[in-house]
């Protein structure tokens, strides 16, 4: 498309600006996407929404009739789906729609998806294009990505040309900005109108530039809750003095000023101090800005000293100036500070930097002579007295950094003995300027009011000790980058004992600490600890060393960061180095964060030796191997227990640990055994899974489809399952068919006593108990479990038809637990299927290929049908080997059973076992599935018991085939009175000289069904009770 039309307005202030750009519009009636540039990208978020609040009563105004105006604010750039959700939330969409984008971004959380890469949904466009489609739309549009937007996916109707819809838009990210004119022009693709304002922001007045940084202080506080009570002119000047701060971005020592910013409007005295620490904590992650380095030295050298709070910004060329100044900055190359004598009295911050010399410069004698009001003060590569600082005298000095000064003992000075400034002092920042005075006992005992102390390149961790009993009101603590090591003589290991309300220790760089303070577990309100570069700790031994009250957790191999942030988050990618810059071993091995209950965020990088990794009880939600924990190949041991937020493990396939253990358990608050790696088994990995929800196992698809793994893993939310614990719960009814002595003692003597008595085995009630061993890959689903069903035809359904080979399911609300495709089950031995009330069928009619099943156990199916559904493909039929292996088949009250295997192949070579009871529906057990298996007769071998009771409609065992059973040793039959014909016996091998016994009612014996080649006499004469039926009362009980 072709480059948008550009259209200049004149106007300097907000409200002449949205009726300049409402005139337009309104007249441009064909012309339907108009972008909108502001001052230079300055103010035009303000001017839209202005737009915004007065559109809806101009609609009689010929051109602004629009049904409806709609205000998109995605300024905090997220990704595309949370663009669709602001428009739903703009539009009040119904709780259905929001709960499809709050169910999407469940799925892709599950599915390990990047939050930025996380697109629009159809199904709520749809919604949104249906709401709108009648109406006549205004969009407004602030636009926090780096590329235009067709709203038309996302549901917003067309700006046709003809159309009646219109938009208006500007790039609008997460700061305020300030770029050459027109530099989003060649971004634009969709848009018609370019519409930008003159005079530049360079040529405005500085009360017009003040008063559109107040129109967006207006627009933070209203969108921010905790800033409700703020008045607007404070987070104006927030804003102003962020601007001062990136202006005096010096070269002389590549310090960012910026990154202590909410340090300076409390100490300035622009927050006040009873203010709670989350309002500086907002604005400091609201207030940001974007500037073209010379534009930004253009507009402020213009206006800064003409401001409500004029400021002054001193560089090479320049010549000081008296007047009013309430925030300086000076780089300077030489020792007169370019004329100023005396700081003047109106002076709150004050920033000087000499270029770096030596020796270095010293300070002009009466340079805070009238300093009385001073709230902050750097000073860089300067020198002066250490025993008595020339700026004692501020004594409402709030903030004191100082970076590289030293020490100059030639300098007079006035006697400071009382050091009365440091009783006020909130903040001390001393990089690599080794002022032993300020941080000796006596002075840190007048420091009661310090919240936050940063020591960098002079003290190592060890000067902790020094604090114990300190600075009680301390709530961050950096002590980074030692370049020596210093030894003390009191115990470290006390050092926190008394730090209850600290938020953030930073130890970076500290590499001769070989262990955390004990004491740092009783730090009660530690939020961040970072351990950059730490290198010769051996262990983070979590509870006993780090406090729960732990979010965010760093120990990079790389070294300590550049800079650090104020707010409770961890530095980010651009302040790391970005490779090692020494050859030093790291010594840990071992990291627990165990117990750390708030822990979302963690970053770990270049660890060789880190071979165990324990994350248990955090609220870790995603662990991804490509961005938290990199470059750790020893790892051999990662825990996850009680991680019940956990949603997916994303892992590296380039930098893949090469584990052997992994414990995962997502129920809440688990306490449980850890278990150890089995050094009796061969396998490379070994994984013991206990999680809530079954989307979690498409994290553990790239575990398990290695090879050499052993797998036991349970869906479940059961508190009560632990190994040991859960066989006894579910076998504790169980009868133990190998003690008969007990058996008789248990078993009541009824009907049956007599041939309980003639026979001296088990009753026909006696069940076999279900498999208990489990097999190296073994997986169970149990009550509590969710999202079974839908996951059956994804990765948990892969999981089960080429990997599980023992399975278990049990006290389950699901009508599916196997996926309807084709599955191949070439893995599965043992399966026991339990206490499902609306399970349907188990296998499909596409299920096939059981070569390897032994053990088939089911129980309390209340709505089962059949077992393996009739209707099998022609792929199931050429599995020839299925079953082969199949030695033992019990089913248990089904009460609606009516079949339990289509028969495919031609013999059950292996089958021994075939117990039935409790199925009052069931006619058939095998039924014939395929025309392929003759009629005359299917052999079974090894068939040696079958047991059958409560079937009362059970005719046959097999539909419209014989069951040939040469090997048939006993057969017990109880309540079926239907039944016609048993299994056939006659070609048994002449090395087999008894008879099968037989258990049976007279009345179902006589009824039975014979020919010439199955006959009563080849079967011992059968056992009859006397007692087995009851006569029932004619007519009615009741009288």
């Amino acid at each position: 498309m072709s480059r948008p039309f550009q259209w200049k307005f004149h106007s300097t202030y907000v409200d002449t600006a949205r009726e300049e750009v409402l005139k337009y519009i309104s007249l441009l009636g064909n012309r339907k996407v108009f972008y909108f540039d502001g001052w230079n990208g300055f103010g035009a978020s303000a001017v839209l929404r202005s737009v915004a609040e007065v559109l809806p009563s101009r609609r009689t105004t010929p051109g602004l009739c629009f049904d409806r105006v709609i205000f998109i604010d995605c300024s905090k750039w997220k990704n595309r789906r949370a663009l669709q959700r602001a428009i739903a939330e703009e539009l009040k969409l119904d709780s259905s729609v929001m709960a499809s984008l709050d169910k999407q971004d469940e799925e892709d959380d599950f599915h390990g998806v990047d939050e930025s890469s996380r697109n629009e949904i159809d199904s709520v466009g749809e919604v949104i294009a249906r709401t709108l489609s009648s109406t006549q739309l205004m969009t407004i549009f602030l636009n926090g990505s780096d590329a235009e937007i067709d709203l038309g996916s996302f549901g917003i109707p067309p700006f046709a040309k003809f159309g009646k819809n219109t938009m208006i838009w500007t790039f609008k990210r997460r700061c305020l900005t300030m770029n050459k004119p027109r530099e989003d022009l060649e971004k634009l693709r969709y848009t018609q109108y370019f519409f930008y304002f003159f005079p530049q922001i360079k040529q405005l007045t500085s009360w017009w530039f003040e008063a559109i940084i107040l129109e967006e202080a207006v627009t933070i506080v209203a969108h921010n809750p905790c800033l409700l009570d703020v008045n607007p002119t404070i987070v104006a000047d927030c804003f102003l003095y962020e601007l001062f701060l990136l202006y005096n971005f010096h070269s002389a020592t590549k310090s960012d000023w910026v990154a202590h910013a909410s340090n300076y409007w409390m100490c300035d005295g622009i927050i006040q101090r009873d203010r709670p620490t989350d309002i500086t904590n907002a604005l400091h992650r609201e207030i940001n800005w974007e500037c073209d380095p010379s534009l930004l030295d253009d507009v402020l050298k213009k206006f800064m000293k003409y401001l409500k709070h004029p400021f002054l910004a001193i560089k090479d060329d320049d010549v000081y100036e008296e007047g009013p100044y309430c925030w300086i900055s000076v780089t300077s190359r030489n020792t007169e500070v370019h004329g100023m004598q005396t700081i003047p009295e109106t002076s709150s911050s004050f920033f000087l930097a000499f270029e770096r010399s030596n020796p270095p410069q010293t300070l002009p004698n009466e340079l805070f002579k009238h300093s009385s009001q001073l709230g902050v003060l750097v000073l860089c590569c300067c020198a002066f007295n250490f025993t008595s600082p020339p700026f004692m005298k501020c004594h409402r000095l709030r903030f004191l950094g100082l970076d590289h000064c030293s020490d100059d003992k030639t300098i007079t000075g006035e006697d400071h003995t009382g050091w009365l400034c440091l009783c006020s002092l909130w903040v001390l920042d001393l990089r690599y300027t080794s002022w032993n005075e300020i941080l000796s006992e006596e002075k840190l005992d007048l420091m009661t009011n310090m919240r936050e102390l940063n020591i960098e390149g002079i003290r190592c961790w060890q000067y902790t000790a020094v604090l114990q009993g300190r600075l009680p009101n301390l709530q961050r603590l950096r002590i980074t980058k030692p370049t020596c090591h210093c030894e003390t003589s009191k115990d470290v290991g006390n050092s926190f004992m008394d730090k209850t309300i600290m938020e953030i220790l930073d130890l970076s760089g500290n590499s001769e600490m070989e262990i955390l303070p004990i004491s740092l577990s009783t730090a009660g309100n530690l939020q961040i600890l970072v351990l950059d570069g730490c290198d010769g700790l051996k262990n983070v031994a979590g509870p006993s060393q780090v406090p729960p009250s732990l979010k965010s957790f760093s120990f990079d191999g790389y070294g300590p960061a550049s800079q650090w942030t104020q707010t409770a988050e961890l530095p980010p990618k651009q302040f790391r180095p970005s490779s090692r810059t020494d050859n030093k071993e790291i010594r840990i091995s071992k990291i627990s964060l165990e117990g750390c209950t708030q822990l979302e965020n963690l970053f770990l990088r270049g660890l060789p030796n880190l071979a165990e990794l324990d994350l248990s009880g955090t609220a870790i939600k995603i662990l991804d191997f490509n961005t938290m924990v990199v470059e750790v190949p020893r790892l051999k041991r990662l825990f996850l227990i009680g991680c019940k937020h956990l949603r997916a493990i994303i892992w590296s396939d380039e930098r893949k640990p090469d584990l052997e253990l992994i414990c995962i358990d997502t129920r809440p608050a688990t306490m449980c055994q850890r278990p150890s790696i089995d050094k009796n088994k061969s396998f490379r990995l070994q994984v013991h899974a206990v999680i809530v929800d079954a989307r979690i196992t498409r994290s553990l698809r790239n575990l398990y489809s290695r090879t050499e793994v052993y797998l036991n893993i349970h869906i479940t939310s059961s508190p009560m399952y632990d190994g040991d614990i859960v066989s006894e719960a579910i076998n504790k009814d169980k009868i133990d068919n190998s003690n008969q002595e007990s058996l008789q003692q248990l078993i009541p003597a009824g009907r049956y006593r007599d041939v309980l008595g003639m026979v001296g085995v088990a009753p026909m009630q006696a069940f076999p108990q279900p498999p208990t061993r489990e097999l190296d890959q073994h997986l169970e689903i149990a009550e509590g479990s969710c999202y079974v069903e839908s996951e059956v035809d994804k990765s948990l359904g892969e999981l089960m038809r080429y990997y599980i080979e023992s399975l278990h399911v049990h006290d389950v609300s699901v009508r599916a637990i196997m996926s309807q495709a084709y599955m191949w089950w070439g893995q599965l031995r043992r399966c026991c299927m339990e206490r499902c009330s609306k399970l349907d069928a188990i296998f499909s009619s596409k299920s096939y290929e059981f070569d390897k099943l032994e053990t088939f156990w089911a129980s309390d199916l209340l709505m089962a049908r059949s077992i393996w559904s009739k209707g099998l493909s022609r792929l199931s039929y050429d599995s020839e080997p299925s079953f082969q292996c199949l030695q033992h088949l019990h089913l248990r009250s089904c009460p609606r059973l009516q079949s339990v295997l289509p028969v495919w192949v031609s013999s059950f070579p292996s089958l021994e076992t075939l117990h039935i009871i409790h199925c009052g529906d069931l006619s058939h057990i095998f039924i014939l599935a395929s025309v392929g298996v003759t009629t005359n007769g299917v052999p079974f071998p090894k068939l040696a018991t079958v047991n059958l009771h409560d079937l009362p409609k059970l005719q046959k065992i097999c539909e419209s085939f014989n069951m040939v059973a040469p090997a048939l040793e006993s057969i017990k039959i109880r309540g079926c009175w239907s039944l016609r014909r048993l299994p056939s016996v006659v070609s048994r091998g002449q090395g087999i000289l008894k008879k099968p016994t037989v258990e049976i009612e007279k009345d179902v014996w006589d009824a039975l069904e014979w020919d010439a080649g199955h006959r009563p006499d080849h079967f011992e004469a059968p056992v009859h009770s006397r007692f087995y039926k009851k006569n029932m009362p004619r007519g009615s009980v009741l009288r």
